[in-house]
């Protein structure tokens, strides 16, 4: 008897991951597949199904800050770097959804807050499309993507508090070429809450961020915000920190509501200080 030749269904391609993942189930509106280590027993589970739960609300809010639509993705739960509390932070293999729609995030166990800014973190550069994630500024944004729809869930992963004690260098008129660097990121971050106090929210801050691409400063998305000329940003926002009682958190305005180089993986790591693992 004849039959049709089928080709076999082809799994996730996942950054890091080599075990047998399960599937938990499929968003209902924008298609978020989650996936879950089996070993992580019920407290696993439970940070799975909490993320299928809230995919379609992290969606819709991280195509408001980009005006985009995102698109299908698939995102595991593990226990990253061998972390079951979040710190192993999470990982994608690039800038887009083509080849970066495979996302990992670490396990939470009792906090699913944290697991659903992990993968905010990751989907929001998959919305940069290959223009802004991989430098510091593209991290700066991630995070601050990954804060707003938790409320601030990784708090720990802060930056800023780290720029400030090393003496505030300028990352404004000049660009890190890195995502790895707490110094540049924590300047980002203190940017942007300085940038949303003035009355620029993140809709308006996303969309200009990735315009500008790998190669603009955060000095030119102010003066494109703002009207005003680019050199004046640095003195402006430095002056603005330096009157500040101190810099304790990513958002040290008080704006926010809460506070990629393949084959290689993009990873969000926290600073050094609240690294617990190397």
């Amino acid at each position: 008897m004849g039959h049709r030749l089928q080709r076999p269904e082809v799994g996730p391609s996942w950054p890091s991951y080599t075990g047998t993942a399960q599937y938990v189930g499929t968003s209902t509106r924008f298609g978020v597949s989650v996936y879950v280590d089996p070993t992580l027993g019920a407290p696993g589970q439970k940070n799975a199904t909490d993320l299928l739960a809230d995919a379609d609300r992290v969606v819709t809010a991280n195509d408001g800050f980009f005006g985009t639509p995102s698109q299908p993705v698939n995102v595991i739960v593990f226990a990253l770097g061998g972390a079951t509390d979040g710190t192993g932070g999470a990982d994608h293999m690039a800038c887009d959804f083509t080849t970066g729609g495979d996302i990992e995030v670490c396990a939470s166990f009792g906090n699913s807050k944290r697991v659903s800014a992990l993968f905010e973190a990751e989907l929001s550069e998959c919305s940069m499309g290959g223009n802004l994630c991989g430098v510091s500024t593209g991290e700066a944004l991630s995070r601050w993507c990954a804060s707003a729809v938790s409320g601030n869930a990784l708090a720990d992963f802060a930056t800023a508090p780290y720029w400030a004690r090393q003496g505030m260098p300028d990352y404004v008129t000049r660009t890190d070429p890195t995502d790895q660097s707490a110094l540049s990121t924590g300047c980002g971050m203190a940017f942007l809450s300085w940038l949303q106090k003035l009355g620029y929210a993140l809709p308006r801050i996303a969309p200009a961020m990735v315009a500008l691409g790998t190669k603009g400063t955060l000095a030119q998305l102010y003066a494109n915000l703002s009207g005003n000329a680019a050199g004046q940003a640095w003195p402006t926002f430095l002056a603005a920190v330096k009157a500040l009682p101190g810099v304790r958190s990513d958002d040290p305005f008080g704006a926010g509501t809460g506070a990629r180089r393949p084959p290689r993986p993009k990873v969000l790591r926290p600073p050094p200080r609240a690294r617990r693992r190397r």
